[in-house]
């Protein structure tokens, strides 16, 4: 891949400035609210990261790990949990952040879990969501960016196990 031209699809400073507003919108549907973050590893840390950084009330933040691209360019349609949320959510605001909404297969997954662990309320956050190659009817709640059927990364998205200290996200042409 490191022959083919990057396209900058979102730059830095982009990803940036839509953090800062959607950080702003956060606060404000969670004010006077205690708000837990469940980021999704490993694809949401950097921006699980930077968000929660924008967000000004109590926050507490968690992570769960599962899988359902293992080296793929494309989804597998089965979710695994690899590292289940460390802590008791009964109760809380839950706020699940990703990198990415593609097919809606693990974030479908994710919220149904989360249900079932008994959370107060709960909201979807992505950085990208790509409608259309949605296979569960899912829409977040709250998105950087929509972007077409492309497969992207950097960011914290990977190729591999590589690209995600890429500091936008870009495709390859």
């Amino acid at each position: 891949m490191e022959n083919k031209k990057r396209n900058i699809l979102f730059s830095k400073e982009e990803i940036d400035a839509r953090i800062k507003e959607l950080g702003k919108v956060i606060t404000e549907d969670y004010k006077g609210k205690d708000l837990y973050v469940l980021s999704l590893l490993r694809g949401s840390f950097i921006y699980a990261a930077d968000l929660v950084r924008e967000i000004n009330v109590n926050t507490r933040i968690g992570f769960m790990t599962t899988s359902s691209y293992g080296h793929d360019e494309t989804s597998s349609g089965s979710v695994k949990v690899v590292n289940d949320i460390p802590d008791d959510i009964k109760g809380l605001n839950v706020l699940i952040v990703d990198d990415i909404v593609d097919t809606g297969i693990t974030m479908n997954f994710v919220v149904n879990h989360v249900k079932k662990l008994g959370a107060t309320s709960i909201k979807t956050c992505v950085l990208l969501d790509k409608p259309s190659r949605r296979k569960v009817e899912i829409k977040p709640d709250y998105c950087c960016f929509t972007i077409e059927d492309l497969f992207v990364v950097g960011y914290g998205l990977n190729y591999g196990d590589f690209y995600r200290n890429v500091p936008y996200v870009f495709n390859w042409e």
